[in-house]
């Protein structure tokens, strides 16, 4: 399936609708008005404004680039466009049709345009507006309390409210989350938060961070490219690197930036981006905004990848696959020898997403590739969290020396925004540095992990493909009986999160167990029986004939 269309399809963007009713195809220009060179005027005056030049010096057949018009002014020329001739317009519309007599014969071949472009064309050069055409415009379109979408929000957070049960939505957890929380009082076996490793809370990153705090402040007060840099970031960005095996690293301020502003400045138009079906948000939205040609394979299968490029590489200059680690929501792990023969046969590049593997995975927790014992070497961009394993926040891409020089002084989401803080990047230091000495710490969050996983499955609860990480879930199925069981459960002194439809598909409905290496055998063993009996009572259906054959409880 095209990814565009599972976006609008599926319902995860649903965009703005500018009018109540489709356009009125039967308006059309009248016979004896050229359209065309009325769109051609238009252009050439808003060029040479823009420009600040004579409109006699403007040439139709010449090149928008000819005339060095940058990308912001470019926008905002389609921008006007779009106002002027009342429809949508491509954002890349100045790039397709890249001269004014070119432009002009595609907008007047347009289907449904507003008629009486004359007119509108005047009323844009003296600025003015009629009222009752203001007077048309719809309260939810300049309301943010009126947005559709808004109040299908509060609709749904009252119908929860309908049920009795409570928002289970930001909690406010008072100390240090690890294997247990502190909420409104009371303390919990926690599940719902990433500290894998538990360095969130360890003392030697806690003294990192304070040390990094009274020599450097709490932020760094620039962009790294102006004069934000620090050693702590030379010294972090080396240890990345090293810690993955790639010759160099690049640090951002989110882990979801990291994503998004990587994939969108590295590709584009005529470009190609593969993406698994169950990717992440921040990769979505990084492809999207690329403009690049976009399909989701189908989850984890590297066949059908491989077809998809047998058919369509030639196609393309540059093709991306990306895919991620370990999964957030099943906790299974994608066949990364596969998917890099794959990728080196059709010559792409190959991105894989660390945020819920690096730490977790391999011996020493280097992640996906140390599990599998690839050659790192083979995968192109290698992505990371700082929020997860590494008790921090931000992200990083690392890969060959070439790429991390570009995206430092090219890419936006680094260059435009502020440098890591000192603290922050102490704190991932101290986590790397913590983690090299100390690597039982994997080994005992792979045992507290098989041992939930297992009991889990001995019990009859359905954990999906998880497997060899440290994300378990319980699916449940329905949605209110899913969030029954959380509420039922927190009851019990145990937190763990719902994940409902549109999150998940319809009907696969969630628990989502994190596992950190601070849980105790007690602790599992513990929860793993509450889950049980709660779900007895709330939802028998959805576990095994394994549990109720036994009559395990």
């Amino acid at each position: 399936m095209e990814f565009r269309n599972q976006l609008w399809e599926g319902g995860e963007i649903q965009p703005f609708p500018l009018s109540n009713s489709e356009p009125d195809k039967s308006n059309s220009f009248p016979e004896s008005f050229d359209t065309t060179a009325a769109i051609q005027s238009w252009l050439v005056a808003k060029l040479a404004e823009q420009l600040e030049i004579d409109p006699q010096g403007i040439e139709i057949h010449q090149d928008f680039v000819e005339y060095g018009l940058n990308s912001i002014e470019a926008i905002n020329l389609s921008g006007e466009l779009e106002n002027l001739l009342g429809r949508r317009l491509s954002p890349t519309l100045i790039w397709d049709y890249p001269n004014i007599e070119m432009l002009a014969v595609h907008l007047a071949g347009e289907v449904g345009l507003e008629p009486a472009l004359e007119s509108k064309i005047d009323r844009s050069a003296n600025g003015s507006v009629a009222e009752s055409e203001s007077d048309q415009i719809l309260p939810e379109y300049y309301r943010f309390d009126l947005y559709p979408e808004y109040r299908q929000l509060q609709q749904q957070l009252e119908a929860l409210e309908g049920q009795g049960l409570h928002n289970p939505y930001f909690t406010v957890h008072e100390q240090v989350v690890r294997d247990t929380t502190w909420i409104e009082g009371r303390e919990l076996i926690n599940y719902s938060t990433y500290n894998y490793l538990g360095m969130s809370g360890d003392p030697v990153v806690s003294e990192a961070a304070k040390a990094a705090i009274d020599r450097y402040g709490t932020s760094v007060s620039a962009s790294r490219l102006a004069s934000g840099e620090k050693p702590l970031h030379q010294e972090l960005e080396r240890e990345l690197a090293d810690f993955v095996g790639a010759e160099e690293a690049i640090v951002y301020v989110g882990g979801h930036a990291t994503n998004v502003t990587t994939i969108s400045h590295l590709f584009g138009k005529n470009d190609l981006i593969l993406h698994d079906a169950l990717s992440h948000n921040s990769i979505l939205q990084g492809c999207v905004l690329s403009g690049a040609s976009l399909i989701a394979f189908p989850h984890n299968d590297w066949q059908a990848l491989d077809q998809i490029l047998q058919e369509r590489r030639y196609r393309y200059k540059r093709v991306l696959v990306v895919i991620e680690g370990v999964y957030s929501m099943d906790g299974d792990i994608p066949n990364l020898p596969k998917f890099i023969e794959v990728k080196q046969h059709h010559k792409a590049f190959l991105m894989v997403d660390e945020a819920h593997s690096v730490g977790v995975l391999g011996a020493q927790g280097r992640g996906i590739g140390e599990y599998f014992g690839v050659n790192p070497a083979d995968v192109d961009l290698w992505m990371g969290t700082l929020s997860k394993s590494f008790a921090s926040c931000g992200g990083y891409i690392a890969g060959c020396r070439a790429v991390v020089e570009y995206l430092k002084y090219t890419a936006p989401g680094f260059v435009y925004s502020v440098g890591l803080s000192p603290s922050n990047a102490a704190a991932t230091l101290a986590s790397i540095h913590l983690l090299k000495a100390e690597p039982e710490r994997v080994a005992q969050l792979r045992d507290r992990s098989q041992q939930f996983l297992e009991l889990a499955k001995a019990y009859g609860l359905n954990t999906g493909p998880s497997k060899d990480s440290a994300v378990v879930p319980v699916i449940v199925g329905d949605s209110l009986k899913c969030m029954q069981l959380s509420q039922a459960l927190f009851v019990r002194g145990i937190n763990v999160q719902p994940m409902c439809y549109p999150a998940v598909p319809d009907g696969t409905a969630r628990l989502r167990f994190f596992i950190s290496y601070t849980h105790s055998p007690e602790q599992i063993q513990a929860t793993v029986e509450a889950v049980v009996e709660e779900a007895s009572r709330i939802c028998p259906e959805s576990i095994g004939t394994l549990h109720k054959q036994n009559g395990q409880h």
